[in-house]
């Protein structure tokens, strides 16, 4: 079994990733989709969570070298903790935008002039909220050498703001893993197939 096989299965079975054709979920953004991800299930799990940081710390390999991770709120900051912690490497975070108090920090922790790092991410969809990161850390001084994420939907348009940013962006799983999968175990029906893949392929081109 591949890794991204093998993560997509315990994201299933720790209901981290839900499937629903029937009665689509509703993102933030409004769009209606048959797939739910929430990577935040993973910090309840022990064996799972485990599991992914090893997945994690093994991935980031892949990259060039850095200095320091760097978790984008709120929902990359844990794992990005575990794995500054299972490398031993400094962690900080990037808010969505600048407090409106205090230091204002937008970027928490000490971000050392020239410092390459490395973001992490829990989940991929548009690649917003994470080139939005790396354009901060950029701006504040840092040397961003890529993106390390636990999941992405593979949306043609993140795929397309990834390479326009010129950013490396490697994943644990990722959507055409996880389908066999819940066929497989059996989580969606074959008949849900073809559902999936067209609304992937609608809403990840969509402007």
């Amino acid at each position: 079994m591949s890794i991204a096989s093998e993560v997509a299965r315990h994201l299933l079975q720790i209901k981290a990733i839900r499937l629903n054709p029937q009665n689509p979920f509703t993102w933030a953004s409004g769009i209606k989709s048959p797939i739910y991800c929430d990577n935040r299930m993973i910090l309840s799990y022990p064996t799972t969570r485990n599991f992914i940081k090893e997945k994690l710390a093994e991935k980031s390999k892949d990259f060039d070298t850095f200095d320091v991770v760097a978790g984008v709120a709120t929902a990359g900051i844990a794992h990005g903790m575990l794995l500054a912690d299972a490398l031993n490497v400094p962690f900080i975070y990037v808010r969505d935008k600048a407090k409106g108090h205090g230091r204002q920090n937008q970027i928490e922790g000490d971000l050392k002039p020239n410092s390459r790092v490395l973001v992490v991410e829990d989940l991929i969809s548009t690649g917003g909220s994470s080139l939005k990161a790396v354009d901060v850390l950029k701006e504040a001084g840092g040397e961003v050498i890529g993106v390390l994420a636990i999941f992405t939907y593979g949306f043609e348009k993140a795929d397309q703001a990834f390479s326009n940013a010129n950013c490396p962006l490697k994943t644990l799983s990722n959507y055409d893993a996880l389908i066999p999968e819940a066929i497989e175990n059996q989580y969606i029906s074959d008949s849900d197939l073809n559902f999936l893949k067209s609304w992937r392929t609608e809403v990840g081109s969509s402007k």
